[in-house]
């Protein structure tokens, strides 16, 4: 009656295998929107860019709005079944983008993908973790490939947008969904994976609430520059809404039997410091709002080029699985790891500081790319590692919908909103400060409108290279912090060793690898999630 596998037991494991990588090749980039065909998604519907950012953000939203949930809807249908139906559901969702032109029916398919997304991917995880055992070791395989799909994926989408028109991505999405259904409707097994659960006991008011919070605030983030902030009404009302919506969502906690969140964890050491650090990679991360603005508005790349420039972080990011699988083999501490990719994250900012000229060749990409590649792959495996570690299942399941947003979206969203009204404003004043040179005597009425583009370029460059230079200082500032952490160290050994005369560490030890073996399925498959 239960099959805690997912496919029938006549499926050779090689198949088994190819077709969980296929899914996940298919699954995990898919979105309502990808970064690599806005632009096209623009000049096609006609709607503003900040539409289709916040679409980007509500798919974030729907996949951590779901995590709360995942083992009662796990545990309530019949894997084939589920699967099935959630592929077909993508499949007409990818359909329905590549038809309309509202860019509001973007936003709420992006956040339906989203919520149905980490449904599928769920039951990915847990025979890919069975396969792999050692958490650490599946961290730096997973994202690493993850990581590089979602980079190709971008690529793709530009370069299909360009050859036909930004609907034929979607169609081809769309497509690749229902034969996975079929196929899967033939190798899945028919059964449960445990005991049936009912749904009932899911309060679907507190998802409501859940997703209104950060909604909200995804409005906020992505209107704010072209609603001049607190100057429009409709920012500060989406305000309101966005802490009005947590406060209830909080209050109405206190009230369940079975509350959807749980802020507990919030008080452990590890989880502050891993959030902290989320935090800090969400600065660097923000920075691609720049590098756009260098790359297309400077230097006059097409779309396709620019989104050749994160197929250089590839390989980056696949050093930086591999040494993740090495660090984890080896259990060495996660310090120097952690410390080595704010060291890479640094290293590309003060790069890009130096060497933001008009002068700029395509060749001196190559470097900053790599080094952010890393960072980016090391940060993720290491420090959700560590936020996660040590943490129970009901606590970690009832809070990782929070950790994952701000993971992925309010660290970035913060960040890259306070770069673009940084840039604006620091832009302004680069003008103000050339405009000196303006006079007759430089400029002449023949040649004003070739010096007028040359000054608004360098400008651009000077209000980038300033915003860099804020960032290296801070960058600086996280190296020293996560050096001088002690990373779950104990500080005084000779209470360890007074355990371990008494008996105690070796019980604790016990119970920890037992608690791990029984837990570390669920929560390894909530780590993954982007």
């Amino acid at each position: 009656m239960y099959n805690k596998g997912l496919y029938n037991d006549w499926v050779p494991k090689p198949l088994q295998l190819f077709l969980i990588v296929l899914l996940l090749a298919v699954v995990m980039p898919l979105g309502g929107v990808y970064t690599g065909n806005i632009s096209y998604l623009v000049s096609g519907t006609g709607a503003m860019t900040e539409y289709f950012m916040w679409a980007n953000y509500a798919t974030t939203i729907g996949m951590g709005a779901f995590m709360p949930i995942v083992l009662r809807m796990k545990m309530r249908f019949k894997v084939r079944d589920k699967m099935t139906v959630l592929l077909i559901l993508l499949g007409l969702l990818s359909y329905l983008n590549s038809t309309t032109f509202d860019p509001m029916i973007f936003v709420f398919s992006s956040l339906v993908i989203g919520f149905l997304k980490m449904m599928v991917t769920i039951e990915l995880f847990l025979p890919l973790m069975t396969m792999i055992g050692n958490r650490g070791i599946f961290y730096g395989a997973f994202y690493t490939f993850v990581l590089v799909l979602n980079q190709v994926a971008a690529y793709y989408a530009a370069d299909i947008s360009i050859r036909y028109n930004w609907q034929h991505f979607y169609v081809i999405a769309a497509v690749a969904c229902f034969i996975l259904a079929l196929l899967h409707w033939v190798f899945m097994h028919d059964k449960y994976f445990a005991l049936k659960v009912p749904l009932h006991y899911i309060d679907w008011l507190s998802v409501l609430l859940f997703v209104a919070t950060f909604m909200f605030s995804a409005y906020v983030f992505s209107f704010g520059k072209q609603q001049d902030w607190l100057h429009s009404t409709k920012i500060i009302n989406a305000g309101i809404a966005a802490f009005v919506s947590f406060a209830l969502l909080a209050i109405r906690q206190q009230t369940l039997k079975r509350p959807y969140l749980s802020f507990k964890i919030f008080t452990k050491n590890n989880v502050q410091h891993g959030l902290f650090m989320l935090f800090c990679l969400g600065m660097f991360l923000g920075t691609t709002s720049i590098q756009n603005t260098f790359a297309v508005g400077v230097l006059g790349y097409d779309q396709l080029t620019n989104a050749k420039l994160n197929l250089l972080m590839i390989p980056g990011l696949i050093l930086a699985g591999t040494a993740a699988i090495f660090w984890f083999k080896k259990e060495i501490p996660l310090k120097m790891f952690i410390f080595s990719g704010f060291a890479a994250m640094l290293g590309y900012a003060i790069i890009m500081y130096f060497s933001m000229v008009l002068e700029f060749s395509y060749s001196y990409w190559y470097l900053p790319m790599f080094l952010k590649g890393y960072g980016m792959g090391a940060l993720f495996i290491s420090v959700w590692f560590y936020t996660l570690d040590k943490l129970e299942m009901d606590e970690m399941l009832a809070a990782i919908g929070l950790v994952l947003v701000w993971r992925t979206f309010l660290a970035v969203g913060v960040f890259s909103a306070l770069y673009s009204w940084f840039q604006y404003r620091f832009q302004v004043v680069a003008v103000g400060d050339l405009a000196v040179y303006m006079d007759g005597m430089t400029v002449t009425p023949q040649h004003v409108a070739g010096n007028l583009k040359f000054i608004q370029l360098n400008a651009i460059i000077i209000a980038s290279k300033k915003i860099f230079g804020y960032i290296i200082l801070a960058g600086i500032g996280i190296l020293i912090y996560v050096f001088t952490h002690h990373f779950g160290k104990e500080r005084f050994v000779s209470m360890r060793f007074i355990r371990m005369l008494t008996g105690k560490s070796v019980i604790a030890r016990r119970r920890l690898r037992e608690r791990r073996k029984l837990l570390e399925e669920i929560k390894d498959a909530a780590g993954p999630a982007l």
